[in-house]
């Protein structure tokens, strides 16, 4: 069983009557780096009273061990203030400190709902980076071997000859060991640089099968979309080793490809 808690913050000292606000206390009374912190923690659940562990216990320590850790990181740069050290340094304080019988399997600190810094419990000294990323493209779906029937008959709408758009939303992960020197396994904007040059710029606002060489024989299904993505970008974002790609084609589906070692 695992259980997943979300703590938001901001990295400031806490003081006396903090709790797990909706908003993310000191949102209300003052402006600071905002965080959010998920917990995920594995164990069986107790057969009388169906908790894994109180999420009370999460909360409180996160905030009287971890929330103390990150705002003094930041304000005095004890290490480089990146969020794979910071994600490293809430590991560090949760992991022999969680509620008994449950064991830390992975901690997911975001400063902001497009970036995600994680850590792993197999994952030794590896960090993630998660960082989704968005185009826009229309599509037909179609099969050239098949017939008309069979193409409608299976594809539906999605085989209408002039096409069909999405918002595609791209969650590139990549893993790593952080520099000791710079805190990081890659380059944040390096990384984004050669995201924008190598899939959103070549695929933004085109018409997949018609304006990309990657299609002209290849169905652009989500499944091949994620496929082509992950051949771009393989090898592509040293020191980091990419781990996963994800992409959205709607809010209810996504095709995944994942480097499982």
């Amino acid at each position: 069983m695992k259980l997943m808690r979300e703590i938001r913050f901001s990295a400031l000292p806490p003081s006396a009557g903090v709790t797990n606000s909706w908003a993310g206390w000191p949102s209300a009374t003052s402006i600071a780096p905002f965080l959010t912190l998920q917990v995920l923690l594995r164990g069986i659940a107790d057969p009388r009273t169906g908790y894994l562990c109180n999420v009370q216990a999460i909360d409180h320590t996160v905030r009287e061990c971890v929330v103390p850790l990150v705002a003094e990181s930041l304000q005095t740069k004890r290490v480089p203030p990146t969020g794979e050290t910071l994600v490293e340094v809430c590991w560090n304080a949760l992991r022999n400190d969680v509620p008994p019988g449950t064991e830390l399997e992975e901690l997911r600190l975001a400063p902001t709902p497009h970036l995600i810094f994680s850590k792993h419990s197999g994952a030794q000294n590896m960090v993630s980076i998660t960082e989704s990323f968005e185009f826009a493209a229309s599509h037909r779906l179609y099969c050239p071997s098949m017939s008309e029937e069979e193409n409608r008959a299976l594809f539906g709408k999605c085989a209408n000859p002039n096409g069909h758009g999405h918002n595609y939303v791209v969650e590139v992960t990549v893993r790593g060991t952080p520099d000791p020197t710079t805190g990081r396994i890659v380059d944040i904007q390096e990384m984004e640089s050669i995201v924008k040059e190598r899939v959103v710029d070549r695929f933004d606002h085109k018409h997949l099968n018609l304006d990309c060489p990657e299609f002209a024989d290849l169905n652009p299904s989500v499944e091949n979309i994620t496929m082509v993505i992950w051949k771009l970008l393989d090898g592509q974002l040293e020191p980091a080793r990419l781990s996963k790609i994800r992409v959205w084609e709607t809010p209810k589906t996504y095709a995944e490809i994942a480097n499982e070692e």
